[in-house]
């Protein structure tokens, strides 16, 4: 892990913005207009060429994997604005996900599946499948922005940005990238267990999810160590 002179030079110019650029900012934060590349310049004025945004899917969920992905953008964007993932229609996520495939310089992906997750826990699952999203992108970032409050075990300059993937044009971008991948994970379960209608809920503890759970019992993708589900053994 770099929790270095790089992350701090980071920091300290953030604070420096702050300072000298109060328009861009709301009683100290970034104002809540969605996702720019605010970071990402940053980034680039102290010479770094390739960041990397990093974000994951699922941690909350009775079943199925957590999803991560890592999204290296160009600098001049893709075209269309980005949000997170969790404040737009379907529709828009896969719009979203199809124009950042056919435009970013690099994607990642990364998973861990509930077998593991009730293995290791979902905290340590869900910094796995991020580091995995990052050594999964086709060419190796300088820098690797991530949403969270938590650092990687990486030999790389980095930065977390709590609500990162409201602020982060490259983290909003990982977002819809990791949403979508999960999704489309969700409906191929779907059609091994359609007793459970994952197509829909996605594996999120729904009313109709504990309904299934109570009437069906658990399946081989639930986490078996989360309340919810742990009930049912």
């Amino acid at each position: 892990m770099l929790e270095t002179f790089e992350a701090r030079q980071l920091e300290l110019k953030v604070r420096r913005n702050r300072k000298q650029n109060k328009e861009l900012f709301i009683n100290g934060k970034l104002p809540s207009s969605g996702p720019t590349d605010y970071f990402e310049r940053i980034c680039y004025n102290l010479g770094y060429q390739k960041v990397a945004g990093v974000d994951e899917v699922g941690r909350g969920t009775l079943a199925g994997p957590v999803v991560s992905a890592a999204v290296i953008l160009p600098k001049e964007g893709i075209g269309e604005s980005l949000f997170d993932s969790k404040k737009i229609s379907e529709k828009k996520r896969e719009s979203l996900y199809e124009h950042i495939l056919s435009r970013a310089l690099g994607i990642g992906i990364g998973w861990v599946d509930s077998e593991e997750i009730d293995q290791i826990n979902i905290f340590n699952a869900t910094l796995k499948a991020m580091y995995l999203a990052i050594k999964n992108l086709p060419i190796p970032p300088d820098f690797v922005l991530i949403d969270g409050n938590q650092y990687l075990h990486l030999n790389l300059p980095q930065r977390f940005i709590p609500k990162g993937d409201q602020l982060s044009n490259s983290i909003a971008a990982a977002s819809i990238v990791a949403k979508v991948t999960r999704d489309r994970m969700m409906f191929e379960c779907h059609k091994i267990y359609p007793q459970y209608n994952f197509a829909k809920h996605k594996g999120y503890g729904t009313k109709e999810h504990k309904e299934a759970i109570q009437r069906y019992g658990i399946c081989e993708i639930h986490r078996k160590t989360f309340r919810g589900v742990k009930e049912y053994l």
